[in-house]
């Protein structure tokens, strides 16, 4: 199929669909030059729509983001289309309907009755099989996925999906269409979630377990990925912002499209809420109680102060326990450097993907005088994890001594891998088996990620940070101590991990 230039300047558009998604497509064609027809089932939609994107155009002009003249011309090429029939001459139709397959099935074999042979059929599904969808068009080979991300202007991402049917140059086309748009196109197969909805499956759907199992609290959690762990919000913030409404939906749907796997096991807790209407902001109370759109704060305990208990610190875990002393000697902890820890010294370990109980029985240690620490967070918040036997005094004496610098110290319940390590590990390897399944590059992989979902490093990239054998040996710990196949680590993992090479690295 010969495809059309991108950059051709008589280039014409169509958005079918104007929402909120179809007025951001449409915005930024018309500011990258493109002539662009709206056109909407509801007759004054179109006109609605254009005089949105007019105001929104005019307002960027008056704070100096662009030109008077610049947003005049945009505004001058967006045109109206009150029937199907007026797409006839168009080169490409994106279109961003309502998520139901029949209607869009049914919206696509229309425009073929209308649109030349040459012109693609984009579609901005963000759940949908784009396969299915181009099954029933009659030239399934010109039909591709244009995924956008809300608000388009400002999310500068877009993924390209090819679909079984659809024909290379296509893709080809949409890629350098994206950028004349002004935006970073990544390329993927058809699949469930494709890569941004896949690989952000991770970060929720695990803290949700970790709440499930009583080891931290909601607020607990959501500081400790924040801080220890540099996402911009936590995993329960983000879900009152998202609204379970539209978060719980999506993680039933990529669960059942591939067939219940159990890296994407949903949670009981979302139904239970979104059943009660407890959706986030939109509803004044999710996760956490908003009054006038902001999150009422959750309290946070004052540490107490450092005391004269001596320190031992478990050697078992070699290059952490060094960093770990050092952090000690700079908080003046008193320290325990005997090979047994004293009779009333603070015992603290330093697992990788274990829990204390099983850390301690490991070493032989008094449970009741022991602690763990999250090696991998000592910067922005420290982790400490106490056994089911844990003694309050004890307890107390880690906390003081942790936040002597100012730093804050969070105590949680036992688990394996704390709350970072799993969160994080379950982030890479549902990275690297997106990889290893072939559904983009590593590269589109980590650039979809960071651009879509904000996180502080792709997965790849995270892993690659960590150090992939830490992850790996997080994930074995954890799948041995649930036997549970959500924790299995991906193949493309245990490889690079194995041959000491970056989890970036492609297979020719």
């Amino acid at each position: 199929m010969t495809m059309f230039d991108a950059n051709r300047n008589d280039l014409l558009l169509s958005v079918v669909g104007t929402g909120l998604m179809g007025r951001g497509i449409a915005q930024i064609a018309v500011q990258a030059g493109i002539r662009v027809l709206l056109h909407d089932v509801r007759a004054e939609a179109g006109a609605e729509a254009r005089d949105a994107i007019a105001q929104t155009l005019a307002k960027l002009a008056t704070k100096g983001k662009i030109s008077t003249e610049d947003a005049q011309a945009a505004t001058g090429r967006l045109g109206i289309a009150e029937s199907l029939d007026a797409l006839a001459d168009c080169n490409v139709v994106v279109e961003a309907i309502s998520e139901n397959l029949e209607a869009k099935c049914g919206l696509f074999q229309r425009l073929e009755e209308v649109v030349s042979e040459r012109c693609i059929l984009a579609t901005n599904t963000s759940s949908l099989s784009v396969a299915a969808i181009a099954d029933a068009c009659r030239l399934p080979g010109r039909v591709a996925g244009f995924h956008f991300f809300s608000p388009v202007p400002l999310m500068k991402l877009v993924e390209v999906i090819d679909g079984a049917l659809g024909e290379p140059p296509v893709g080809d086309a949409l890629m350098a269409l994206a950028r004349r748009m002004g935006h970073t196109p990544v390329r993927a197969k058809d699949s469930p979630g494709f890569i941004v909805n896949h690989a952000g499956r991770g970060f929720t759907t695990e803290a949700l377990r970790i709440l499930g199992e009583g080891i931290a609290a909601v607020a607990d959690i959501d500081r400790i990925l924040r801080d220890a762990a540099g996402f911009r919000m936590g995993p329960f913030e983000l879900l009152d912002l998202t609204g379970l409404d539209v978060s719980h939906p999506v993680m039933e749907s990529i669960y059942d499209q591939y067939y219940q796997e159990p890296r994407f096991r949903p949670s009981p807790i979302t139904r239970q809420r979104l059943a009660a209407g407890l959706l986030g902001r939109k509803s004044g109370r999710g996760f956490y109680v908003y009054r006038d759109g902001k999150a009422e704060p959750v309290a946070e305990e004052a540490p107490p102060p450092k005391n004269a208990t001596p320190v031992w610190l478990s050697r078992r875990n070699g290059p952490a326990a060094e960093r770990v002393a050092a952090l000690l000697d700079r908080l003046d902890a008193r320290r325990d450097r005997g090979d047994r820890p004293g009779i009333d010294s603070l015992c603290i370990v330093l697992p990788l993907g274990e829990d204390a109980t099983t850390a301690v029985l490991a070493e032989g240690l008094d449970p009741a005088r022991t602690l763990a620490l999250d090696p991998l967070g000592l910067d922005g918040r420290r982790t400490l994890m106490r056994t089911p036997l844990t003694s309050p005094a004890m307890r107390d004496a880690a906390r003081g001594v942790f936040a002597a610098d100012g730093t804050p110290v969070t105590v949680i319940n036992d688990s394996p891998g704390f709350v970072s390590q799993r969160v994080l590990a379950t982030i890479v390897n549902i990275g690297c088996d997106i990889a290893q399944q072939r559904i983009a590059t590593p590269e589109d992989i980590d650039r979809a990620v960071t651009l879509g979902l904000g996180y502080p490093k792709g997965p790849l990239a995270l892993g690659d940070a960590l150090g992939a054998p830490t992850v790996l040996a997080i994930l074995d710990a954890m799948h041995d101590f649930y036997r549970d196949p959500r924790y299995r680590p991906s193949p493309w993992l245990v490889r690079r991990a194995r041959l000491g090479v970056s989890l970036l690295t492609p297979e020719d």
